[in-house]
């Protein structure tokens, strides 16, 4: 027997960002892409003019580079590629600090832009159902509120699922967002079974003909064994009423945590079929190279990239922005 929800009620609790009404300007968001990755790009640079100011690429020059690359958290095998890729045309010859940075960027470009890919609501599965995952702690459910404001200003009909019944802070911040911007949540009573939540979530959004459905979902790695079974469950139920859902299953990072993300996605991969990635809170950081990292290793798609609290400091992830804003270029 599915176990009693409830849907959004008024809660205490507040969120510091306000929910937009309309998409921003391309403009207003690289402008804020700039200052959010301001701390690693001037690490980059500033690194980078100390080693090549009035100097040739010589064997003390890479091994330099290579280190500043990898206290950016680009990885220490991705460093040694970037840095003997560089040296292969141009070793013991001038070069400027800008034709270093100018290299990297389109080196880091060919390695992101393959895996920049929107997270959209796809019309041949109403709703779609995205289910969210990763770490308490990570802004997985804040993540979840921004998306689905800005999905609701684009225009879709969106409903949420509190599925971590366990934690009533989680479920209260996201009861927030959705009386925020207007969107029902579906909630479990406390301590119910999460996947019943979620079923009952996809239940009622198949009724209201909603086109998207965003399940929020437990992140205690405490007990790995046992959130494992708990999201496991959640995919196998909900696909009695859709056998093609959840239709993704994207892994939210925080990338102050630097290369600790690596593990995460990896842990998280033994857990579920983790379709895609956003990143978080890379203004808080001076190592943004973890994004080019997880690319690298992790292969995922990326789907979207946080710079800020405010709800418009989230984006789709553009290579080509993000390398030219790491690198000041």
């Amino acid at each position: 027997m599915i176990p009693f929800f409830r849907r959004k009620t008024t809660t205490a609790i507040e969120p510091e960002e306000t929910p937009a009404t309309q998409p921003e300007s391309k403009t207003s968001w690289l402008k804020r892409l700039k200052q959010g990755l301001s701390k690693s790009s001037g690490k980059l640079t500033g690194g980078i003019a100390g080693i090549f100011t009035l100097r040739k690429l010589d064997a003390n020059a890479i091994e330099a580079l290579e280190e500043l690359l990898i206290e950016a958290d680009l990885g220490a095998t991705l460093a040694a590629e970037l840095t003997a890729a560089l040296a292969k045309n141009r070793f013991e010859k001038d070069i400027s600090p800008e034709e270093v940075r100018n290299f990297l960027a389109e080196e880091i470009s060919k390695i992101l832009a393959p895996l920049a890919k929107p997270l959209t609501p796809d019309a041949a599965h109403t709703p779609t159902v995205i289910m969210m995952v990763g770490v308490n702690g990570n802004g997985k459910t804040t993540t979840v509120g921004k998306l689905a404001s800005q999905y609701k200003a684009q225009g879709h009909k969106v409903m949420l699922a509190a599925v971590d019944t366990f934690r009533a802070a989680a479920v209260e911040q996201l009861q927030v967002w959705g009386e925020r911007s207007k969107i029902e949540v579906i909630t479990g009573a406390p301590e119910s079974d999460p996947a019943s939540v979620a079923f009952r979530a996809l239940e009622e959004a198949k009724k209201q003909n909603a086109d998207v459905l965003l399940i929020d979902t437990a992140g205690r790695l405490q007990n790995k064994t046992n959130l494992m079974s708990e999201l496991q469950k959640i995919s196998k139920v909900i696909k009695k009423l859709d056998p093609t859902a959840p239709h993704h299953v994207v892994l939210v990072l925080d990338a102050t945590t630097g290369q600790n993300a690596l593990s995460q996605v990896q842990t998280f991969k033994e857990m579920v079929n983790i379709t895609g990635l956003i990143i978080t809170k890379l203004d808080g950081t001076a190592k943004g190279g973890i994004v080019v990292a997880l690319a690298k290793q992790a292969a995922l798609p990326i789907h979207y990239i946080g710079i800020g609290e405010a709800i418009e400091d989230i984006s789709a992830f553009e290579a080509s922005d993000f390398t030219k804003n790491l690198l000041d270029l």
